[in-house]
């Protein structure tokens, strides 16, 4: 590999890894976890998940997944930036609602429903 090939390669690197820590973490703060906490869960040390969010390392894609399961989304959310996208965001939907169970589920589905109505003036 050329040296401009291996420059650009950690230049492409580097914000994603940034980006995912970032989204670790704040994921992990949302639900009131320590570093170690989130650590005892994927079954690493909490100098791993510091490396992590502070986009110093890259978990491997195994790894990614136990992280994303212990966070309760799906691997796609936690690469993925925000987007505008309806169909972005109802892949964010179907992350969440995944592990509910089928009552919960349907509770959250009606009141999106009766919300988007009423935004929409329907009634």
């Amino acid at each position: 590999m050329k040296t401009t090939d291996t420059v650009q390669m950690k230049r492409t690197r580097q914000p994603l890894a940034v980006r995912l820590g970032t989204k670790i973490a704040t994921l992990r703060k949302e639900r009131g976890w320590t570093q170690a906490a989130l650590a005892e869960l994927v079954g690493v040390d909490t100098e791993t998940i510091s490396r992590f969010e502070r986009g110093v390392t890259l978990p491997s894609l195994v790894t990614l997944e136990v992280i994303s399961d212990s966070l309760r989304v799906g691997v796609g959310e936690l690469l993925s930036e925000s987007s505008a996208l309806p169909s972005d965001q109802a892949a964010m939907l179907n992350a969440w609602l995944a592990p509910l169970d089928a009552s919960n589920r349907a509770f959250v589905v009606d009141l999106v429903q009766r919300t988007c109505e009423h935004l929409r003036g329907d009634r």
